[in-house]
């Protein structure tokens, strides 16, 4: 087929991709025109991931074509894909840490064993294709050394380098600052005013509207429709995701607040200055602060984590031995932490031997395990969260990020853990999965636990916390006491500058 000036940059008609048992993608339509901005979104198993790996050759279509530009490039291989004009940048980079930029940027595309590598030629190409991205990279710097902003930015640029006519970013900004979400957002702007035809598969609906030219929405493998992004707002679109209408975004807060429960005083170490702060039983307490502030390095202080230069943690009155996760633990204090997969899950074990872990000393009798409390235990707690999953051998890995979180949980709630700490607890989970985790919040306040939640999504802690302490460069800036009345710009201002407020 010959290109137009009407024909898209990118094309789906039809695609359909089944594995054994699940169709998972289900005749997809997609256009995506070059100079826009195309947001992809839907539920975790909503057929994302899956359309895009068909998009560029990873997975051979059922059904269906895809065509870029005009030409017909169905079941390609993914290196015909990519010199064909599509590039996918995936959340998780594929670069080799132990490479220079410079060589990252060509991987893959050296000149043949005739033709030596021109180094001068390449480190001239890639300074200007980064400085095209306002990367100041130095393309002789290892990979490795850069943060993932910059390893972002190079990653761009080394699709650029390939005339890339098509982009895809998958969860670009989930690790990002909000400065350097700016930042990749106006590079993005650059991208499409150039001509660049661009797809954006993002949880973060703010920045969808933000961003998205239009957008398209999957749910259960089928395509629901494409709309203009002015036509459909938050609410709209969660609905057409989740397919149901959600009264609330965030469920309604049910607890009565009672006594105090945890006692922080004047807890410091070389990055935290001296916090004092106090959490109540059927509170859920919010830390806002932005990227490096040090929300999460006080509750590891707090946990016992690391070892605090000074202060004092009390649970029920009572003090906690400091630097010692194991006497936190054993006081009812609990983390969840920010890095579930690689801090808190074993991803080649089983769901019950995840929830396992951290309580075999509840169920064991002279080094025997009681494998029938376990399960016991683990269906209970499984039934009760609605963890879904085939079975309790089913891999931790393969469990979408919603029930690895309420995995996470049942193993605490297995200890009775009086004071529950979430760090970005909803971090790329999808809409649907997040509002559960909200009520699992919520629930969790209503018997009397102690919540406090991180979080650098503004929206979920003005919605869900009670209560908002905000934390700017180690030190606790100031307390927002009524979330509901204030404003995103009320906690970036508190985030923004240095005054301290004991709380």
């Amino acid at each position: 087929m010959r290109a137009t000036d009407d024909t898209p940059a990118l094309r789906l008609r039809g695609v359909r991709k089944i594995f054994p048992g699940v169709v998972a993608v289900s005749g997809a339509d997609l256009d995506v025109r070059a100079g826009e901005v195309v947001a992809l979104v839907g539920e975790n198993g909503a057929g994302k991931s899956t359309l895009i790996k068909v998009v560029s050759g990873a997975h051979r279509p059922d059904a269906g074509s895809v065509e870029l530009a005009g030409l017909d490039i169905t079941g390609l291989s993914p290196a015909q894909v990519a010199r064909a004009g599509v590039a996918v940048i995936y959340q998780e980079l594929s670069q080799v840490p132990g490479l220079t930029v410079r060589d990252n940027l060509f991987l893959g595309r050296e000149p043949s064993l005739l033709r030596p590598i021109d180094g001068a030629d390449e480190t001239l190409r890639a300074r200007d294709v980064l400085a095209r991205l306002g990367c100041d990279a130095d393309p002789d710097t290892p990979i490795a050394n850069l943060d993932l902003a910059h390893r972002q930015l190079v990653e761009i640029a080394r699709a650029l380098l390939a005339d890339a006519r098509v982009l895809i970013l998958d969860e670009p900004t989930a690790a990002l600052t909000p400065r350097e979400t700016g930042r990749l957002f106006a590079v993005i702007g650059e991208l499409k005013d150039q001509g660049l035809g661009l797809v954006f598969i993002s949880h973060r609906l703010d920045e969808v509207q933000q961003l998205a030219d239009r957008v398209a929405v999957m749910r259960d493998g089928d395509m629901v429709g494409t709309w203009d992004a002015p036509e459909v707002d938050r609410a709209r679109l969660i609905e057409l995701m989740v397919g149901r209408t959600l009264d609330r975004e965030f469920p309604a807060r049910k607890a009565s607040i009672g006594e105090t429960v945890l006692e922080v005083d004047g807890l410091c170490d070389a990055r935290i200055a001296p916090a004092t702060f106090r959490v109540r039983t059927g509170e859920i307490l919010g830390l806002a602060g932005l990227a490096g502030a040090g929300r999460t390095e006080l509750m590891r202080l707090v946990f016992g984590a690391d070892k605090p230069r000074a202060g004092t943690v009390r649970i029920d009155g009572k003090p906690v031995k400091p630097a010692s996760p194991r006497a936190a633990i054993r006081a009812g204090i609990a983390l969840l932490t920010e890095d579930r997969k690689g801090q808190g899950l074993v991803l080649g074990l089983g769901a019950r031997e995840n929830f396992a872990l951290g309580n075999l000393d509840r169920w064991s009798r002279s080094g025997w395990i009681d494998g029938a409390t376990e399960a016991n235990r683990f269906a209970g707690h499984a039934t009760r969260l609605g963890i879904k999953l085939t079975g309790g051998d089913q891999l931790a890995g393969e469990l979408s990020g919603g029930n690895q979180q309420k995995l996470l949980v049942a193993r605490w709630l297995e200890r009775d853990a009086r004071v529950v700490i979430f760090d970005e607890p909803t971090r790329g989970i999808d809409v649907g999965a997040k509002y559960d985790i909200y009520q699992l919040m919520q629930e969790l306040a209503a018997v009397g636990k102690a919540v406090v939640m991180i979080s650098s999504e503004l929206p979920e802690v003005l919605g869900m916390a009670g209560r908002i302490l905000v934390m700017h460069e180690g030190r606790l800036a100031g307390e927002i006491t009524e979330p509901a009345t204030a404003t995103q710009a009320d906690v970036l201002a508190l985030a923004m500058q240095k005054e301290h407020h004991g709380a």
